[in-house]
């Protein structure tokens, strides 16, 4: 598989996590925090699809601040949007599974899908 078709694949992940997050809580069985996942899971493969784009290797990892940091090492220009991703990545772990951290509000989701939705934008217009 080429790079290009490789890219396109993940950035084809990212749209499905991106989806099920924009799909909102449409029952109270469904937690804030699971839709934010997805959209930190949407970021996070939009961010490995510009980087295998670009031929640049990378950790599996859901740190998207280490992803970001791999990225404009590489001489990408990085809009400061997309730099406020990073507060995302506590949806990769923390708030994951019952614990100690504060409930996700309603408002807080809403500016994760926010955010990854116009990181999946930046990221598509790159590669397509």
């Amino acid at each position: 598989m080429k790079n290009a078709d490789l890219a396109i694949e993940w950035l084809n992940r990212a749209l499905s996590n991106l989806e099920r997050a924009n799909l909102g809580k449409q029952n109270e069985s469904i937690y804030y925090e699971d839709l934010c996942f997805d959209c930190q899971q949407s970021v996070e493969k939009s961010f490995k699809a510009l980087l295998i784009f670009n031929q640049i290797e990378f950790p599996y990892v859901h740190s998207i601040s280490k992803l970001l940091e791999i990225i404009e090492a590489h001489g990408i220009t990085i809009p400061n949007i997309v730099r406020d991703s990073v507060i995302l990545s506590e949806y990769a772990v923390e708030t994951r599974y019952p614990g100690d951290y504060e409930p996700v509000d309603k408002e807080e989701y809403l500016t994760a899908l926010k955010i990854a939705k116009f990181i999946y934008e930046w990221v598509s217009g790159i590669i397509k």
